[in-house]
């Protein structure tokens, strides 16, 4: 099983008046360690993504479910742990943890759906679907 980290910096626009990592900077978080992760993995979301062509594929969040555990502070240095925990046809979910030094303070599971141009799902490509598979 592949696990990607992602180190991130809590900057002031990522929290709220208390100096709190905001809950949704985590969704960026997140959402940044996923692209990171596929681009690790030789996948480029804007070179699939042209929907004016017949070919396009796009990945969209179906469900995204985050557990808050403990705070992100101004200025903490934190990682994204990516990893996937399944794949089926067109959908791929993806488990993730936001850490602070090893300590968890907030997990999340993510499930991505491939979609066409035409906005209806679409099944990865083989080569796609083996890399992400080989990854997990």
């Amino acid at each position: 099983m592949t696990v990607h980290r992602l180190a991130v910096r809590v900057y002031f626009e990522d929290t709220d008046a208390g100096g709190i990592l905001y809950h949704g900077s985590h969704m960026r978080f997140f959402e940044r360690g996923r692209t990171e992760f596929l681009r690790d993995l030789g996948i480029s979301q804007s070179a699939t993504a042209d929907r004016t062509d017949p070919d396009a594929l796009l990945f969209v969040v179906r469900k995204f479910a985050i557990e808050y555990l403990k705070p992100g502070l101004l200025d903490d240095l934190l990682t994204v742990e990516t990893e996937i925990a399944s794949i089926s046809g067109p959908r791929f979910t993806v488990a993730q943890r936001l850490l602070r030094e090893g300590d968890l303070l907030a997990s999340a599971e993510v499930e991505v759906v491939a979609i066409g141009g035409s906005g209806r799902p679409r099944r990865l490509p083989p080569a796609m679907a083996a890399l992400i598979e080989e990854a997990r």
